[in-house]
């Protein structure tokens, strides 16, 4: 039988797997938004969307004009994207072609997938990744304003694959192709940030390039694996093969924090995530993560978060209540 602090120790070891245990913190999920099946001379403008949006072309080619900037970006069959910013763009396959609000587009749809035009030699599939409330900011600031992977890319087959699948369950009609084509569409989301990750052009000093390094990654797997644990500065750069100095060196140009501040901070989104799905007591809530007294945790949560414990909880319920 787990007491009460043995099961809250049991609950905050998640997967081993600082990504996934990220993804599952944000609470992130994808939804297939649609397609667009179009051909001969078309401009489409789509509007900003705070939403992180993504998609995938599945055969044809077209320009991308972003706002702001006057150079197109060519795309072509097997491109992904995906834009974290809220910024309008055009995809066109003829930029002196009318410009047709995606609004005017959509008008007429009836199913998850819109015609327009003349002709379907253009088919994109395109989808929205959902965040958990302000945590998600955690990563949309870590992430490039416009990720392209390209059909050259060695991530392409399985991004094609993913992309064929969505199509096939669009056609098909079985049981269960909202839920088949949702996690098909998460899939996509995952292995287009792995791609990231393995990126010539390193994203910037955070948690998701933490996360994608190599090197870090066994001291990472500690600091999920057990976030209640005092660990030791020496443990962890035993743990990732590397000197004291190197290793502390090394993980505040990656995470942009020495390896204790990120653990600290971690364990806060953690606590930040018990104390809006749990009625666990706040001293509870601190000794589960290594705290020795209530005061010590709730200065620390402070700190990161800017309120105290309780004040966090209080403001979520009221949220969750008028919501």
């Amino acid at each position: 039988m787990l007491d009460r602090r043995g099961f809250m120790r049991q609950n905050l070891r998640m997967q081993l797997d600082p990504f996934s245990d990220l993804l599952k913190l944000l609470n992130a999920h994808s939804v297939l938004a649609g397609g667009l099946i179009t051909g001969g001379s078309w401009a489409i403008r789509f509007p900003a969307s705070d939403q992180i949006k993504f998609w995938g072309i599945v055969r044809g080619s077209c320009s991308l004009v972003m706002a702001g900037e006057t150079t197109p970006i060519p795309v072509e069959a097997g491109d992904v994207f995906l834009l974290r910013t809220p910024r309008s763009h055009v995809l066109a396959s003829d930029l002196s072609a009318r410009l047709v609000e995606l609004q005017d587009v959509l008008a007429d749809r009836k199913g998850a997938v819109v015609e327009y035009g003349e002709g379907d030699e253009f088919f994109m599939i395109g989808g929205k990744v959902e965040l958990s409330g302000n945590s998600g900011q955690l990563l949309l600031d870590e992430l490039p304003s416009l990720i392209h992977i390209r059909a050259a890319s060695r991530h392409s087959t399985s991004l094609r694959w993913l992309l064929e699948q969505l199509v096939k369950e669009q056609d098909d009609h079985h049981p269960g192709v909202a839920a088949a084509s949702s996690q098909l569409a998460h899939l996509m989301f995952i292995q287009i940030l792995r791609a990231c990750f393995e990126s010539s052009e390193p994203l910037a000093s955070g948690r998701l390039r933490a996360i994608g390094d190599r090197r870090l990654a066994p001291a990472l797997q500690l600091m999920h694996g057990d976030p209640g644990r005092a660990w030791q500065l020496d443990e962890l750069a035993k743990a990732a093969a590397m000197s004291r100095a190197t290793f502390s060196s090394h993980f505040k140009t990656v995470a942009g924090v020495a390896p204790i501040t990120y653990l600290t901070e971690w364990r806060m989104r953690l606590a930040e995530r018990i104390l809006r799905s749990e009625r666990t007591s706040v001293s509870a809530l601190a000794a589960s993560l290594g705290y020795a007294s209530e005061s010590a945790f709730s200065n620390a949560f402070k700190r990161v978060t800017g309120r105290s414990p309780k004040t966090y909880r209080k403001a979520t319920i009221a949220r969750d209540t008028s919501g």
